[in-house]
C-alpha cells in the first residue's frame, strides 16, 4: 500500500518511522517532510493547503491512504476534500477538528454532555471579556480561540497580566486565531496527555503521557510547543484511565456523533488531574509532539493496519500492544525559542546517537544541504530513547543529547523529573 504522510515536524518523523516498518506498506511519502524524514520516506513538494493538487497526486500515485499530522489542515477541511474524491484518509472532518480548532467549541460541547472541566467565558469584544474579568480570581487563564501554534494561552498572575493577555488576542497578536477570546478557571494538580484512537464509534485508548510545556527548567519561562515528553505517565493509573475513557473520551465520542460530526482520528486529551480526579483542559485532535515519539518507541504494534481500520470505521476489531519499558524524549531547540531565533546554524554528531538501538533522533525542523544538517524552525530535534524506568530512558536520552555538536541549540536538561520524584 502506497501512504502519504501530510507533515514536517518531530510528529511526523515519529508517524513516518513506525509506519516505515509496516510489511503493508509498499512506498510512504511524505509532504513537505524534513531532513530526518527524508531517510525513511520519499519527499513530495506538495501544497498541503491546494487541496486539488494534494487530491491529484493521490490519485497519480494511488494513495491507499493519508495521514494528516499536524492540526491546521484539519481545521481547514483537507478530510473533507479527500474523502470526496473517495480517498481514504486518517484524521476528523472539518466539523469535528473544531474540537481543536476553536476552544470555545469544546467548552461549549462540555456543559452540554457533563464532561468536566474548568469554569469559563466566551467572548468577542475586550470590554466583554474585561468585565467577566472583574468578578473572578487569580491566578485565570486568558485563551485565543482558534490555532495559535501553542503559544495562544496566558497564565495571567495578576489583573494587568489578564488585561494585557486579552488586548493582546484583540489587537492581532494571534491573527485570526485572536478574534474571540475563552477565559477559564485555573486548574491546580498535575497535568497528563491521555490519547485514543477513535472511528466515530468505538474508542481504543492508547498509551499515557506527560510533556513540559515551559521553555525552562523547574518548568519556568514561557509556555512552548513542548520541551519534552516521557510515556508512560505515573500518575494515570489504571483506574485513572479508565475514569477518564468513562467520564471525558466515551461522551465526547458519544456528543460529536448525536451532533451528525462523528470524530476520526486520535483524540489526544489534555488533562488535568487532582485529588484523582481528571477534567479536560483542552482538546487536540492528532497525535502530540512531542508526545509522539515516545509514544511511537514504545509501540510494538503495527501502526498502520490500526490507521487504516481507524479511517474505516472498524477500530473494534483490533487492540495495540505497548512495550512495558517508558521512553523519553527531549526536545532540542533553536537558542531564542520560543522567540526570534537563528535559522541555518549546523547540527553535528547526528550518526553518533546512531550507535545505541535504545535512542532515536526524530527531526522536527531541520533540512540538508547536501551533506549537511542544517537548523530550519524553533523546535529542531526530539533526542528519544527507551529504558526499563524513565530515570534509565532519561539518563540515556541526555546521553545521546550529549553527542550532538549543535552550538546553535538547547534543551532543558529536567525532563520527566516529576516521574524521577514518584520513582525515587
Amino acid at each position: 500500500m502506497n501512504v502519504l504522510l501530510i507533515g514536517g515536524g518531530g510528529r511526523e518523523h515519529a508517524l513516518a518511522w513506525k509506519l516505515a516498518q509496516s510489511p503493508l506498506l509498499k512506498t510512504l511519502y511524505c509532504a513537505p517532510g524534513n531532513a530526518g524524514i527524508a531517510d525513511v520516506a520519499e519527499l513530495v513538494a506538495l501544497d498541503v493547503g491546494d487541496h486539488d493538487a494534494v487530491t491529484a497526486f493521490c490519485k497519480d500515485k494511488e494513495i491507499g491512504l493519508v495521514v494528516v499530522g499536524p492540526e491546521a489542515p484539519l481545521v481547514a477541511g483537507l478530510v473533507d476534500d479527500l474523502e470526496a474524491q473517495g480517498i481514504l484518509v486518517f484524521g476528523p472532518s472539518k466539523a469535528a477538528a473544531a474540537l481543536e480548532g476553536s476552544k470555545g467549541f469544546t467548552k461549549d460541547l462540555c456543559t452540554e454532555f457533563n464532561i468536566p472541566t474548568a469554569a469559563y467565558g466566551r467572548f468577542a469584544d475586550a470590554a466583554s471579556a474585561r468585565a467577566y474579568l472583574d468578578g473572578q480570581a487569580l491566578p485565570i487563564v486568558i485563551k485565543a480561540d482558534g490555532l495559535a501554534a501553542g503559544k495562544g494561552v496566558v497564565i495571567a498572575q495578576t489583573r494587568p497580566e489578564a488585561d494585557a493577555a486579552v488586548d493582546a488576542c484583540f489587537e492581532g497578536a494571534f491573527g485570526a486565531a485572536g478574534a474571540e477570546v475563552v477565559i477559564e478557571e485555573f486548574l491546580k494538580g498535575e497535568e497528563a496527555s491521555f490519547f485514543a484512537l477513535v472511528d466515530g464509534e468505538t474508542a481504543l485508548p492508547l498509551a499515557t503521557a506527560q510533556d513540559h510545556k515551559r521553555v525552562g527548567d523547574g518548568d519556568l519561562g514561557p509556555n512552548t510547543g513542548g520541551m519534552g515528553a516521557y510515556s508512560p505517565a505515573p500518575i494515570m493509573t489504571e483506574a485513572l484511565c479508565a475514569r477518564t475513557m468513562k467520564e471525558i473520551i466515551l461522551p465526547t465520542v458519544a456528543a460529536m456523533k448525536a451532533r451528525g460530526t462523528p470524530f476520526k482520528g486520535v483524540l489526544y486529551a489534555g488533562l488535568m488531574i487532582e485529588d484523582g480526579a481528571p477534567k479536560l483542559i483542552e482538546y487536540n485532535v492528532r497525535f502530540g509532539d512531542p508526545e509522539a515519539q515516545p509514544l511511537m518507541m514504545r509501540l510494538k504494534s503495527d501502526l498502520l493496519p490500526v490507521l487504516l481500520a481507524t479511517a474505516q470505521g472498524e477500530l473494534g476489531r483490533h487492540a495495540l500492544e505497548w512495550d512495558t519499558d517508558a521512553a523519553l524524549c527531549v526536545v532540542m531547540a533553536a537558542k531564542g525559542y520560543p522567540g526570534s531565533y537563528e535559522k541555518g546554524t549546523e547540527i553535528g554528531g547526528l550518526k553518533a546517537v546512531g550507535d545505541d538501538p535504545r535512542a532515536a533522533v526524530f527531526h522536527a525542523g531541520t533540512t540538508r544541504d547536501g551533506p549537511r544538517v542544517l537548523a530550519n524552525g524553533g523546535r529542531v530535534l526530539g533526542v528519544t530513547a527507551c529504558g526499563k524506568t524513565i530515570a534509565e530512558a532519561q539518563a540515556r536520552a541526555y546521553t545521546a543529547v550529549d553527542a550532538i555538536d549543535w552550538p546553535g541549540g538547547f534543551c532543558r536538561r529536567d525532563i520527566g523529573w516529576r516521574a524521577l520524584k514518584r520513582e525515587a
